[in-house]
């Protein structure tokens, strides 16, 4: 037990269970929307404005949190994060203006979930990962997301029925609480692996990655995948309760969602480690506008929601093994976490587009029926835009910066 404890699975295991936990709670707050809008006397865009700066805040601090932890170690801003996350949850149980909403659910949250999210334990993963497996443990840490989103989405429907939206917050932020020692515990089986010296500088990294068509491909297509994760995740339970469908159908949806992305993820990180990563990422953004579109023609009922969530499941963060993968395989996984932070700003973007989109569309016709055609578009636009992607490792010259920076953490370490 005590090897295991020291080691980069006990790492992997770790930071799946941190994953499990944020991403699934995160993504169970669209089961809040029509409660917290009923009991507020809101329209549904009033909380669909604090989700969507929730992940414009996470989004920009992602980057500059990525940062910092490739700077100056990753564990102590997880945990730092974690706390900060667990506040966030709490406070919104207790907001009960749009202004604090926004404060809580927006920028508390925002701010903890950029580091508690997938940005800083995938790097960390990436990192203590063995090369030939890298893709396939991204992989595993992804599922940890889709699991906690099965798990957590009948679990906050229950809350709500039992305690009422404000008192399942506030028990969801007690559970939430145990990613802080998970975070921690992570420092003994990592600490090899990050005590290795740089032989590159975060400036340079960062210039080079500017450099690159490439990445700035992968930013732009990664837009797309918070778009329709975001507007899906959110606005789906609205879509289906105006349908005149029960509550718990929009629960089990969701929860069907997590529980085939388990799958999703793992066969995604499989597949990349064998196969060209940005085909598999243009197949994943087409399959995805054929499903939207076949979906918007169908009546609702248990049958079609739960095939749609199941097929939506395979699709839904299988991208994110892909993309950080190719983040890593391009450019190493040294600043993988600051480099895959800068990409993950672009999706928060989305996120804020599809959350806020589908709100204020909503409001405005009654109707989601635009929202879904503008999703339809950009997966299709997505799909061109990573068959641009170059996916082949750089060859870095050593240069006498490099055998500088070499000697100085050689000099730090004898």
């Amino acid at each position: 037990m005590s090897a295991f404890w020291r080691s980069p699975a006990f790492v992997l295991f770790a930071a799946t269970a941190i994953i499990l936990i944020a991403n699934g709670s995160r993504q169970s707050f669209g089961l809040f929307v029509v409660p917290i809008s009923t009991d507020l006397g809101w329209g549904r865009s009033e909380f669909a404005w604090a989700i969507a700066t929730q992940n414009l805040v996470m989004g920009c601090a992602a980057p500059f949190v990525a940062a910092i932890g490739d700077r100056l170690g990753p564990i102590r801003v997880i945990a730092i994060s974690a706390v900060l996350y667990v506040t966030g949850i709490a406070l919104i149980s207790i907001s009960t203006t749009p202004e604090s909403m926004i404060l809580s659910a927006g920028f508390v949250v925002g701010l903890g979930a950029a580091g508690v999210g997938f940005t800083l334990p995938l790097a960390l993963v990436g990192r203590v990962a063995p090369p030939q497996s890298r893709v396939f443990w991204l992989g595993i840490v992804t599922a940890g997301g889709s699991a906690g989103q099965f798990v957590f989405a009948p679990t906050s429907t229950a809350l709500i029925d039992s305690f009422g939206w404000s008192g399942g917050l506030t028990i969801l932020a007690i559970i939430i609480a145990i990613t802080v020692p998970l975070a921690l515990s992570m420092k003994a089986g990592s600490a090899e692996t990050l005590a290795k010296p740089d032989h590159q500088s975060l400036a340079a990294a960062l210039s080079e990655a500017s450099r690159h068509r490439g990445y700035w491909l992968l930013v732009m297509g990664f837009f797309v995948c918070g778009f329709h994760v975001q507007f899906v995740g959110t606005h789906l339970p609205g879509f289906i309760e105006d349908a005149g469908a029960d509550t718990y159908l929009a629960a089990w949806a969701l929860g069907t969602i997590g529980l085939f992305n388990i799958a999703g993820t793992i066969i995604a990180g499989r597949m990349g480690s064998r196969w060209s990563k940005k085909n598999l990422l243009c197949l994943l953004y087409l399959a995805r506008a054929a499903l939207f579109m076949t979906f918007i023609y169908l009546p609702v009922n248990a049958v079609t929601v739960l095939s749609f969530a199941a097929i939506m499941g395979l699709l839904w963060l299988s991208t994110v093994p892909l993309t950080s993968g190719i983040v890593a395989q391009v450019f190493g996984p040294r600043y993988m976490g600051t480099l895959f932070g800068i990409v993950f700003l672009s999706h928060q973007l989305g996120s804020f587009a599809g959350v806020a989109l589908g709100g204020i569309l909503y409001d405005l016709y009654g109707t989601y029926e635009a929202v879904w055609w503008i999703a339809i578009a950009l997966g299709c636009l997505a799909a061109l835009i990573h068959w641009g992607i170059d996916e082949a490792p750089l060859e870095r010259p050593i240069t006498e910066q490099d055998v500088a920076i070499q000697n100085k953490a050689g000099e730090k370490i004898s």
